[in-house]
């Protein structure tokens, strides 16, 4: 009984086993199914050449075109005025900026002028009788001589022998003495030379100033310029006059202005040539940092697209027949996000954004984009 148990459960696997042989064996011969073609949809866009201009960008901060640094020459005490001297603090021109106390110095000018008129009326008599032609010229500087005034010219020579008489008399020598000392009293007082905003106070009233001194800084609130480094390569093509757009960091506020120097020299760390930028405007302040965009040039028959279209080898990706490929092409300008290029045929059909994975030969189906005019 036993027996017969062991030979059907032999028989019961041998059969078996021969059905699953025989369905692995028929796997085999079905027919496997044929792999879709994946067709990628590319933004593209047809070319059409036209005048691209060149815009350069550049940057930096505003400083006043008219800028004075004061410093005392002479020494005394800073004496108060009807204004205090602060920074902000608006002055017109010819306004008293800073008064130095002149008192003693004052009192010698006046001693010295005093000395010169007293030598004038000493050759009075004589002139008279010597020179009676020219006795009534000297004899009217005299009237007009005032100590309060700054001292007149003297009257004009008009012979050698006059000249020798007055020189010999030291007159000469008094008056131009006279004139240096006038001279360095007008230094006790600093006027304003224009209009403009003192931006720097480094002394107050009762200060001690001293020779030399750096007492602060007056500019000129209306005219501001913007130093700027362009590439050699766009020099020749930059003119003085040129029109330059001007925005703030957060393209808020814009201001037209015009170049008005470029330097004749190149510096040779960075091949750049410094261009300023004059501008002018009620809302700009010094040291308030603009990016300007220099318009250098315009480029005929070109296109610009992004630079991350353009292939190593100067090369872009077109379609053909629903199929890519690349012709070459030849860049004129890089700017940040940009290329100009050349010798793109109109009618073109170039990709107008990165395909990731793109061959030379892949089939694609276009997608043009609706750009805003």
């Amino acid at each position: 009984m036993r027996k017969l148990i062991l030979s059907i459960l032999g028989v019961a696997i041998i059969a078996i086993s021969i059905y699953f042989a025989k369905s692995i064996a028929n796997s085999k011969n079905r027919v496997r199914p044929v792999p879709v073609k994946v067709v990628k949809t590319v933004f593209v866009d047809t070319v059409k050449n036209a005048t691209i201009p060149i815009v350069i960008p550049a940057n930096g901060s505003l400083t006043a075109k008219r800028r004075v640094e004061l410093f005392s020459e002479v020494q005394g005490v800073f004496s108060s005025g009807r204004v205090l001297f602060k920074p902000g603090q608006t002055y017109k021109k010819g306004q008293t900026l800073i008064s130095i106390s002149s008192t003693e110095y004052y009192s010698s000018v006046q001693s010295a002028k005093s000395n010169l008129y007293n030598a004038i009326a000493a050759i009075m008599p004589d002139l008279r009788l010597d020179f009676p032609e020219v006795f009534t010229k000297w004899q009217t500087y005299l009237n007009d001589f005032d100590l309060e005034k700054s001292t007149p010219d003297l009257p004009k020579i008009d012979s050698e022998k006059e000249n020798y008489f007055v020189t010999g008399r030291g007159i000469i020598s008094s008056y131009y003495n006279v004139k240096n000392l006038e001279q360095r009293l007008s230094k006790y007082n600093i006027s304003a030379p224009f209009n403009g905003v003192l931006t720097e106070a480094l002394v107050t009233e009762g200060t001690l100033i001293r020779n030399g001194q750096k007492l602060g800084e007056f500019i000129d609130p209306t005219e501001y310029e913007m130093e700027v480094a362009i590439s050699k390569s766009f020099v020749a093509l930059l003119k003085v006059g040129e029109e330059v757009n001007l925005s703030n960091l957060e393209k808020t506020e814009f201001y037209i202005g015009k170049v008005t120097r470029i330097n004749g020299s190149v510096d040779p760390s960075t091949q750049t040539v410094t261009a300023y930028i004059e501008v002018k405007n009620d809302l700009l302040k010094e040291g308030m940092y603009l990016e300007a965009r220099v318009n250098v040039k315009e480029e005929e028959n070109a296109i610009e697209i992004d630079r991350n279209l353009l292939l190593e080898n100067n090369e872009i990706f077109v379609v053909r027949d629903s199929l890519l490929d690349i012709v070459p092409v030849r860049p004129i300008y890089f700017s940040d996000t940009k290329v100009v290029l050349k010798d793109v045929p109109d009618g073109t059909i170039i990709l107008s954004r990165p395909l990731q994975g793109a061959f030379v030969g892949l089939l694609v189906k276009k997608y043009i984009e609706n750009k805003p005019n």
